[in-house]
């Protein structure tokens, strides 16, 4: 299984930032799960070269390993560990990390089956010697390496059920309605006329939670 990481580095700004293509206009994300698709396959092909040395016989062997790696819950610095509104963004940010790994789970025999089609011929591989190995490698990368990372990347549709605004409004009320007293203030700094008398203009003006 991939490595998971915690980063409280961050504040919810720069959080919504990370997640400005999927967070919806307007929305306050405090938390954020991250992970890098990862495809990669191995091929071995035992071979025997015919008497004429022109000629190959080929059994190849197609191992292929995916997955999320590394996979980041960013969770924003205003909420301290184990805190009741940490708990409650990390809590949140776990059940994308589940729908991650329930996916691969889901897709594994699917992709298995797929290239078992292709792969699995009941017979050698015969060509010009040298051949084989360079041929399959190219079928990998321009065929089947962007197949499995479209099925992985199916995933996004589940995760975006996670973040109805149901569960934005449940997140932002939890904990005796701490994270929002918290967003608040960090607003009501912010927004503190400055030495000039200005007062800055606030980028935000809904307090929900916690998308991916």
């Amino acid at each position: 299984p991939e490595k998971l990481s915690v980063d409280t580095r961050y504040g919810y700004r720069e959080i919504t930032h990370l997640a400005a293509e999927i967070a919806r206009p307007g929305t306050r994300v405090l938390g954020l799960t991250r992970g890098t698709a990862t495809v990669r396959a191995e091929i071995r092909s035992p071979s025997f070269i015919e008497r004429s040395q022109r000629w190959e016989c080929t059994s190849p062997q197609l191992v292929v390993t995916y997955g999320h790696d590394p996979m980041t819950i960013y969770i924003a610095r205003e909420f301290p560990e184990k805190s009741c509104a940490y708990n409650e963004i990390y809590a949140h940010e776990l059940r994308h990390v589940k729908t991650y790994h329930d996916h691969l789970a889901a897709i594994e025999n699917d992709i298995a089956e797929t290239l078992r089609r292709r792969f699995a011929t009941g017979g050698a591989w015969r060509g010009p010697v040298g051949n084989t190995q360079a041929m399959l490698q190219r079928e990998l990368n321009d065929r089947w390496l962007p197949y499995i990372k479209r099925e992985i990347g199916k995933v996004e549709s589940t995760q975006a059920l996670i973040d109805s605004s149901d569960e934005y409004e449940r997140v932002a009320k939890s904990c005796n309605g701490s994270i929002r007293r918290a967003l608040q203030s960090v607003t009501q700094r912010r927004n503190k006329p400055n030495r000039h008398g200005r007062r800055p203009i606030a980028q935000c003006t809904r307090c929900f939670s916690a998308p991916r």
